[in-house]
């Protein structure tokens, strides 16, 4: 991806804290039809090779999966808060006219070799443990022992597993680190009292600066 200098994030704890916090990861490789994209949330293995392992599971009707048997190499991009950044938030605008709109957004690409199986053990296993990461959140967590076993057998043998291995990986926090401090503020204000989505891109804004001040 485009990487100014600026906007580079090579921390692997933050690339990995990034991804667990956003594990919807669009998984792109080309394929016979074409170039193939589907989100699929994944699960990271930050200590499963230099970079870390990703796993995940797409639909046996995804053909995806069959492009991805015969590739070197896929991708998979992951996007977290984004938000559209008026002009009318800098001090800049109020001293020299002289800005534009812009967009603020966090991203992480990871590559590697893509590993498919059918393996009934691996499958269960990528399966407890996705979801035992996304109902550890709840005050009753629902576990796929929960449900019958002939019937999670069934779905099993309905989904294909897929492992990848990280070989290089880019993070972007494009974050308004190339403006003055006064715009930089006035667009943390701006965000935080728009709330919602924006309110978190504001919040990544601040987690920067408190770094760079550190």
């Amino acid at each position: 991806m485009y990487l100014p200098r600026q906007f580079r994030e090579d921390r692997l704890e933050l690339q990995h804290g990034f991804m667990k916090q956003h594990p919807l990861g669009l998984l792109i490789c080309q394929g016979e039809r074409g170039l193939e994209a589907n989100p699929v949330p994944f699960t990271l293995y930050p200590a499963e090779g230099p970079l870390g392992t990703l796993r995940c599971h797409v639909s046996r009707a995804n053909q995806q999966w069959q492009a991805l048997s015969s590739v070197a190499e896929c991708l998979v991009a992951f996007l977290g808060p984004q938000a559209y950044v008026t002009p009318s938030w800098y001090a800049t605008k109020r001293e020299t006219g002289k800005v534009v709109p812009t967009w603020n957004y966090a991203a992480v690409h990871a590559w590697g070799a893509p590993r498919v199986t059918s393996d009934a053990a691996w499958l269960r296993r990528q399966v407890d443990d996705l979801t035992a990461v996304h109902e550890g959140r709840f005050p009753e967590p629902w576990s796929v022992s929960d449900a019958p076993a002939e019937f999670v057998e069934a779905q099993l043998r309905g989904i294909v597993g897929v492992e990848i291995e990280i070989a290089r990986m880019e993070g972007k926090w494009k974050m308004s680190q190339n403006r003055p401090a006064a715009d930089r503020a006035g667009v943390r204000a701006g965000l935080t009292l728009r709330g919602s989505g924006d309110a978190a891109v504001a919040e990544v804004m601040s987690e920067l600066e408190e770094g760079s001040a550190g």
